[in-house]
């Protein structure tokens, strides 16, 4: 049986914690013992450290935008000066702005990859060398089922979610051998963000806090690595990007001949998960009988 998961000694940071999934992630982390720096826009960040405190957990606010770089790392040496080290990273912070493509300014396109993707990217970088100095550190990319699978009017945010993917694929293999495990967390919860896209009967029974277990799971000294675990409702699942086993068309290769053979090709008997992008190129390899390391 697993043992009660102990974050005593852990300083976690975990952005756009002010309200809704962040603020419950913040609140369980320090209930199991972390210090936690609430990151966010505006007075909510303060309120939940307030909370936090008033629990008789430790937390500090820390008020500024994931997308300022410069910002970002500033909070970090803060944090480091102050708490001698960070052992976990849950990126949160979000917006959105939906529209369907065609109607969709750019500049809020490359908002939405600024705050998530790049907020991301300026948090994680100002951690990394910390935690690889120190041997530890457990990130949490939050990612969507939009970008897992597209949802209308979301191309912005789907690709800045998809990015993260890639991200933490990435950063989970450069890390591993430092013990920096690095996870992505695809949530459904019940905040802001969500308002008016399911009807308030359904949107109840995805309570943020119902969420959360799955950043502590992912957070934990045993957390897997390079999971896309997802969540809601009470709800979990794992996602994958599978390779079918494919056809294999030799010198014979045309656009016509793909087709024709899309069923095999698309077949999902067999299919597997590649540890890395290039077991893509071992695979065709295999397949025209190619001696390969």
């Amino acid at each position: 049986m697993t043992s009660r998961i102990d974050l005593s000694g852990r300083v976690a940071i975990v952005t756009g914690a002010g309200g809704g999934l962040g603020r419950s992630h913040a609140l369980l982390l320090a209930a199991r013992g972390a210090r936690v720096v609430v990151n966010d826009l505006g007075e909510s960040a303060g309120a939940v450290a307030d909370e936090i405190r008033a629990a008789g957990g430790q937390a500090r606010a820390v008020t500024c935008s994931v997308a300022d770089a410069e910002a970002v790392q500033a909070m970090v040496d803060d944090v480091l000066a102050d708490w001698g080290r960070i052992d976990i990273l849950v990126n949160n912070a979000g917006i959105l702005r939906d529209k369907s493509f065609a109607k969709m300014d750019l500049a809020d396109f490359r908002l939405v990859l600024d705050v998530h993707l790049m907020g991301a990217a300026n948090c994680t970088r100002a951690v990394w060398n910390a935690m690889r100095a120190q041997d530890y550190g457990r990130i949490v990319m939050t990612t969507s089922c939009s970008g897992l699978y597209g949802n209308f009017g979301q191309a912005n945010y789907a690709a800045a979610k998809m990015g993260l993917v890639g991200l933490m694929q990435t950063l989970g293999i450069e890390g591993a051998k430092h013990d920096i495990r690095v996870n992505c967390l695809a949530p459904t919860g019940a905040t802001q963000m969500m308002e008016g896209i399911l009807p308030p009967e359904q949107l109840a029974k995805f309570k943020p806090e119902l969420v959360s277990p799955a950043v502590l799971a992912l957070v934990a000294q045993n957390a897997p690595n390079r999971a896309i675990l997802s969540a809601g409702a009470g709800g979990f699942e794992l996602a994958y990007i599978a390779l079918t086993q494919g056809i294999q068309l030799g010198a014979a290769a045309s656009a016509e001949a793909i087709l024709e053979q899309w069923a095999e090709l698309s077949s999902r008997d067999n299919d597997f998960v590649p540890s890395q992008g290039f077991d893509q190129a071992r695979h065709e390899l295999d397949k025209a009988g190619v001696p390969h390391d």
